[in-house]
């Protein structure tokens, strides 16, 4: 069994799309899809930069899941392969989610791209700039972070937000919670701790405005059964019934990345080929979580080219 992986913020980098673009047709009609209905040339700022406002949350998370499923209609048109036909789930990370719903046709490109414009600006909004933080602890479990995090709140939110694998867990939340928490890690048996460069506490509490806000965008949004279950970020199992899927994108903006279980869960249901479309940054995890499958990253032509052969 297979399935289909889409990669969260963080993957984004000044160049992306861009040789994808001068090589397929395809690809180029992503990206001015995508143009069109946020109403920005997003794609000039992902081909040319500058980095920092691609960094920025609101061009980030469009400019992911525009990439990715560029990936993704370039292996459909040019390969010949239907993800229909060739996955059995899909699953992303975090934003990823919303690319894996708009790659098993469970919502349209241009509306995703617009829920994650809203997202983008609804998770920056929801905590002024320099009041969260968010870390990773390495060489710990995620009940170790736990441990951690409880102890450095003193008072203040800080909690487990992305469960990526056995060894790296991301912690978020108050500034001051985390910054205690990057001495505390070492002292409490994980190999360290270091501080991310985000700029907002993503999946933690702090993040109700941005809930609230989503809650009202995905009840306005039209959304299908997908073609395949999707793997829920915040339950780590396969759903397809689209009201179920509203609410849990909803839980999603303050709960937990349950990315290790969702990986484990895959590979318990019987995927052994885990396949991640648009960046280099899920293949890893799912190593690390489950040895015994295969991973494989497709990002550029030649990546889409392989991959096409060997399905």
């Amino acid at each position: 069994m297979r399935a289909f992986l889409f990669p969260g913020q963080g993957s984004q980098a000044v160049g992306m799309g861009k040789a994808l673009a001068e090589a397929s047709e395809a690809a180029r009609d992503v990206f001015g899809e995508v143009d069109e209905a946020l109403g920005q040339n997003l794609f000039r700022l992902m081909t040319e930069g500058p980095a920092d406002e691609l960094t920025l949350t609101q061009n980030a998370q469009p400019a992911i899941m525009a990439h990715a499923i560029a990936v993704l209609r370039v292996l459909e048109k040019e390969g010949g392969i239907r993800l229909a036909d060739k996955a059995d789930f899909v699953a992303g990370h975090s934003l990823g989610e919303y690319t894996a719903l708009c790659a098993a046709d469970a919502i349209d490109l241009a509306t995703t791209a617009r829920l994650l414009r809203r997202r983008g600006e609804a998770m920056q909004a929801a905590v002024p700039v320099g009041e969260g933080a968010m870390a990773a602890i390495l060489g710990a479990d995620r009940d170790k972070a736990q441990q951690i995090a409880d102890a450095a709140a003193e008072g203040e939110v800080c909690s487990v937000a992305n469960d990526n694998d056995p060894g790296q867990v991301v912690i978020s939340g108050a500034k001051a919670a985390v910054e205690r928490a990057v001495p505390l890690a070492k002292e409490m048996g994980a190999k360290r701790a270091v501080l991310l460069p985000v700029s907002a506490p993503f999946h933690c509490p702090l993040m109700q405005p941005a809930a609230d806000v989503m809650q009202k965008a995905l009840a306005d949004a039209q959304l299908r059964a997908p073609l395949v279950p999707v793997y829920a970020n915040v339950t780590a199992a396969p759903v397809a019934d689209p009201d179920t899927i509203r609410a849990l994108l909803v839980e999603q903006v303050t709960g937990m990345v349950r990315w290790r279980e969702s990986v484990l869960a895959m590979a318990e249901a019987g995927v052994t080929d885990f396949i991640e479309l648009g960046g280099k940054v899920l293949a890893p995890m799912v190593k690390r979580t489950a040895a015994d499958s295969e991973q494989t990253s497709v990002v550029t032509m030649d990546d889409i080219e392989a991959l096409a052969k060997r399905l």
